[in-house]
């Protein structure tokens, strides 16, 4: 029996989730834009689940796009940002500009390096923590996009992004919020943080890979990524996924303040645990803010040997962790993100757990760290 301690890469299909979807991958596969019965019976689950996670999201049901996940909602609100800020900008106005951070996921710095833009991504501390204030020096009038991270995905830092939406106030840049971590482990308000734009995706949650949503704040107009059709009030183009996101309908539905709460009571115990237990070793260090993080993820620095080696020593002994950010591993190059803290970006192990880790998983990592640490030390002499 494996442990899954890779929560924040994805999580497992919730059985709220699955039992959702099933009958729309069966028996209910109509186009829920027809107006037959087929395509009615879709329709009202599509709306439901539309309802359902605006509700999740402190957000107006109108507000909500679904997509094919969090990378293509980033992309919507970068491209649709920038092109916005041309359409509407006066003659003779500058340069388009893009203020970001260094530790942002890299579908939103690849996002914003790809368009026709300056791009400034503000630096961080050796905690992950942006400082607003700086962020807020670089809003300027030709500034189209302000993209900043609710809570960053590999340390678990929880930004102050209220403090960006509120200086970016005084100008026409529009404000994007990565809420892609944080989703279902802290409070997530779109009313409340007062932005723009909000990328969400369901399988970091529990809910299904391949559905996630943009919410648009009501009155904001961007261009669509995706043309060809008027799905979602013709703001993204495309027959909806509607198996996907009923499910994802279904675990926002289920997850109400206090089962959000219970669940991130229980993170917050493992993972403190885990903290511990690796801790005890000389040389192991917590990466990000120890105490402003979400209460799923650790983030551990280690002395005198590499992260892969220990990810598959642990591999080996049935425990699934991660080292580096959740889109780098192909590139095998170190993380972005602690390089921007300038930590050792070679030498990190990303343990997260979620809704299905068990203690006895914790405590088959407390058991299986050490030794595997230690004994690749004594091979590096």
């Amino acid at each position: 029996m494996r442990a899954y301690l890779d929560h924040a890469s994805t999580s497992p299909l919730r059985p709220i989730a699955l039992d959702a979807m099933l009958p729309y991958l069966r028996e209910h596969f109509g186009d829920p834009g027809r107006l037959h019965h087929e395509g009615r019976v879709t329709r009202v689950a599509l709306e439901t689940a539309r309802e359902q996670v605006a509700a999740f999201l402190g957000a107006r049901p109108r507000e909500i796009v679904f997509t094919s996940g969090g990378t293509e909602a980033v992309n919507t609100a970068v491209g649709g940002a920038v092109a916005r800020h041309v359409m509407h900008a006066p003659a003779g106005a500058g340069r388009p500009r893009i203020v970001t951070t260094a530790v942002e996921h890299s579908s939103v710095l690849d996002a914003c390096r790809r368009e026709p833009v300056d791009v400034t991504e503000c630096g961080v501390d050796r905690l992950g923590r942006f400082d607003p204030t700086e962020i807020a020096e670089e809003i300027v009038a030709d500034t189209a996009l302000v993209s900043v991270q609710l809570a960053n995905h590999e340390v678990g830092t929880v930004q102050d992004v209220a403090a960006v939406t509120a200086a970016a106030g005084d100008h026409d840049a529009v404000v994007h919020v990565d809420a892609c971590a944080a989703l279902g482990h802290i409070p997530v308000d779109f009313a409340s943080l007062d932005a723009d734009l909000m990328s969400v995706t369901a399988h970091k949650l529990g809910g299904p890979a391949g559905v996630g949503a943009l919410v648009v704040r009501r009155g904001l107009r961007i261009p669509p990524l995706l043309v060809g059709g008027a799905q979602e009030r013709a703001r993204r183009a495309g027959l909806e996924n509607v198996a996907a996101i009923v499910g994802f309908g279904a675990v926002a539905g289920s997850l109400d303040d206090a089962a959000r709460d219970r669940e991130a009571n229980q993170a917050r115990r493992q993972t403190s645990r885990i903290l511990e237990a690796a801790t005890a070793l000389d040389g192991v260090s917590q990466l990000g803010d120890a105490e402003l993080r979400l209460p799923h993820i650790v983030c551990l620095g280690i002395d005198d040997v590499e992260a892969e080696p220990v990810l598959l020593g642990l591999d080996q002994r049935g425990l699934a962790v991660h080292s580096g950010s959740s889109c780098s591993s192909e590139s095998l190059e170190p993380s972005p993100v602690l390089a921007a803290m300038g930590v050792d970006a070679d030498r990190s192990l990303r343990i997260s757990v979620g809704w299905s880790t068990g203690d006895d998983d914790v405590e088959r990592f407390g058991g299986a760290f050490g030794p595997v640490v230690r004994q690749l030390r004594t091979l590096r002499g």
